[in-house]
């Protein structure tokens, strides 16, 4: 999983702790650890949602300044599914 550069700083501060994803099926899963700096991101819950479920307050926690900015860097291809991704991040 991999995310904009200028989430990697909110992230590892703890800042940021959920992602939204648009794919055909999940490219990641729970458990799952994912690098990221001088630690990595450990999946701790994915769902699906409605894409109506994303709030202006959602994309503020996941680093956005609101839905049309996270949803321009959220689709990956051709996907309609939306998920929701809770993480923490872990130092090395």
């Amino acid at each position: 999983m991999m995310f904009t550069k200028r989430l990697h700083e909110p992230i590892s501060k703890g800042k940021v702790t959920c992602t939204i994803r648009i794919w055909q099926s999940p490219h990641a899963k729970v458990g799952g650890r994912y690098r990221l700096g001088q630690g990595y991101v450990e999946v701790t819950k994915m769902r699906r949602i409605e894409i109506s479920d994303i709030t202006p307050e959602l994309a503020r926690r996941s680093g956005f300044a609101g839905v049309v900015d996270l949803l321009k860097v959220a689709k990956h291809g051709p996907g309609e599914n939306v998920y929701l991704i809770d993480f923490r991040y872990r130092r090395d």
